[in-house]
């Protein structure tokens, strides 16, 4: 989907093709690195699916060292502690997290997460997510000065929730903003929760 699919073949001349036969139709719509043959998604239903998609990516300075920056993050279930967006969050028998995220917009979210990557040494924390948005979420931890970390979190989804799909085109610019915001109020949380622990 993030490269755009492109015709091939339309205006060329078949090779190969014995004279007097009929040349085929060069095949509309093939992506490139496709095998001959496999048919692309069509250019009208890989827009449709553009107006679900959504990333986001958030950089936060913190007032406190990468390992303790990690401590807090690795645990989604304790993130309604310090984070008001965040209005619940509940960690099943298999590991999964479930959240209810609620930012300016009055919609309620829910979305699981499962961790994919847990990573203290290379302070990456990355979890597939399920539910009213699916894709993924990262963090990735740095150093950023004397005990100070720069946390970039990244997310990649397509919106599920069937409001959320209804709106794709009119809110979309509201939906960003809801998130941009649910981020900003996320990074000065965060901030005092580390200075007080």
């Amino acid at each position: 989907m993030d490269g755009q699919d492109r015709e091939h073949g339309e205006g060329r001349e078949s090779r190969g093709a014995p004279a007097g036969r009929p040349r085929r139709p060069a095949r509309a719509f093939r992506a490139a690195g496709t095998r001959t043959g496999t048919r692309a998604e069509s250019p009208r239903r890989t827009a449709g699916a553009e107006r679900h998609h959504y990333r986001f990516r958030s950089r936060w300075p913190l007032p406190a060292p990468p390992a303790a920056v990690y401590a807090v993050l690795e645990h989604p279930e304790h993130y309604p502690r310090w984070w008001p967006q965040v209005r619940a969050a509940r960690r099943a028998g298999d590991g999964t997290v479930t959240t209810r995220v609620r930012s300016a917009v009055p919609y309620t979210l829910t979305v699981t997460l499962a961790a994919r990557r847990r990573d203290p040494a290379a302070r990456v924390l990355e979890a597939a997510l399920t539910g009213d948005v699916e894709g993924w979420a990262r963090w990735t931890l740095t150093p950023d000065g004397p005990r100070r970390t720069l946390a970039v979190y990244e997310q990649d989804v397509h919106a599920r929730a069937p409001l959320l799909r209804r709106l794709a085109l009119p809110a979309r610019p509201l939906l960003r903003a809801n998130h941009a915001l649910m981020m900003r109020a996320g990074r000065r949380a965060l901030a005092e929760h580390l200075r007080a622990v």
